[in-house]
């Protein structure tokens, strides 16, 4: 790996904090949740585009049938992973959300496996397994107990759960076309492509795109330069620069940063199941995360 003039530990810790602050964002947000995902990766999109165009002029003429299909498979999957978490913080907590939707190395590995006939370690099973079992712990345990945060926590966890799995497809779908395009050319196509889901989703349910609210404009914006340029932008550079398992354990920090700022900014404290499931769901990611072979 290239030396790079940033420490990419830097740009990672840089990261996490700004998508701790997505589901904040989302929340305070009082659109439709396709709107905001769309808005929110519409407005990356248009932050982006213009520095690949420069730096790397006639990039898109240079696409194979290939990537072209790689980078349609990856931005749809994108968009059903924001449509799904954006939609499960109006139904769970933000702190089972964010844990929830976070699981997506479990699925990449699980994944792989299957259809990529990757080789998985005993130490990946275990965690897979660690997770899973922290995964039903939180969904189950605290609506069982009375504890639960949220008006439906079980259709909102299994949204945040999709979302995920959606997140895990993007990952498998998008891998050997980031291995062949440099970072703002491929986040340029995978966020167009991901934004023209969005819309279509938000047409077909007759969501209404025009007259929001001037606070709803800057809301959307922050989640663009926040989570999505200064959050999942850099973690897409670090990839380049780091282990792909020191990446996914970093940002397991984003679930306890939203956690706190969900305590802090909206006076939600997660139940003690979801904070004990959630505990066991990272511990078993950080397994799974060190137990992949590079």
């Amino acid at each position: 790996m290239t030396e790079p003039r940033v420490s990419p530990r830097v740009t990672l810790g840089v990261a996490v904090l700004a998508v701790s602050t997505s589901a904040i964002l989302v929340r305070w947000s009082e659109a439709p949740s396709s709107v905001a995902a769309f808005y929110r990766v519409l407005f990356t999109t248009l932050l982006v585009a213009p520095a690949a165009t420069l730096r790397r002029p006639g990039w898109h003429r240079r696409l194979s049938r290939r990537q072209t299909a790689a980078a349609a498979l990856s931005g749809l999957a994108l968009a059903v992973h924001f449509a799904a978490w954006f939609e499960s913080l109006a139904w769970t907590s933000v702190a089972a959300s964010v844990t929830l939707v976070q699981a997506q190395p479990v699925f990449v590995v699980v994944g792989a496996a299957v259809l990529l006939d990757e080789r998985v370690t005993r130490r990946t099973v275990a965690g897979v397994a660690v997770a899973l079992a922290g995964m039903v712990a939180m969904s189950l345990g605290d609506l069982l107990s009375g504890g639960a945060v949220g008006p439906r926590p079980l259709y909102g966890n299994a949204l945040a759960l999709l979302g995920a799995v959606a997140a895990a497809a993007y990952v498998l779908a998008g891998r050997s076309l980031r291995q062949r395009l440099p970072l703002l050319p491929y986040v340029t196509v995978v966020y167009a492509v991901a934004a023209a889901g969005l819309l279509a989703v938000v047409l077909a349910t007759g969501r209404p795109l025009a007259g929001h609210a001037a606070r709803e404009w800057l809301l959307f914006l922050a989640m663009a330069v926040g989570p999505g340029i200064l959050g999942h932008t850099l973690v897409n550079w670090s990839l380049a620069h780091v282990r792909s398992s020191l990446v996914s354990v970093t940002l397991l920090g984003e679930p306890v940063g939203s956690a706190l700022l969900a305590l802090l900014l909206l006076s939600e404290a997660p139940g003690p199941w979801t904070v004990a499931g959630g505990t066991v769901v990272l511990a078993g990611i950080v397994v799974t995360a060190r137990g992949r072979p590079e």
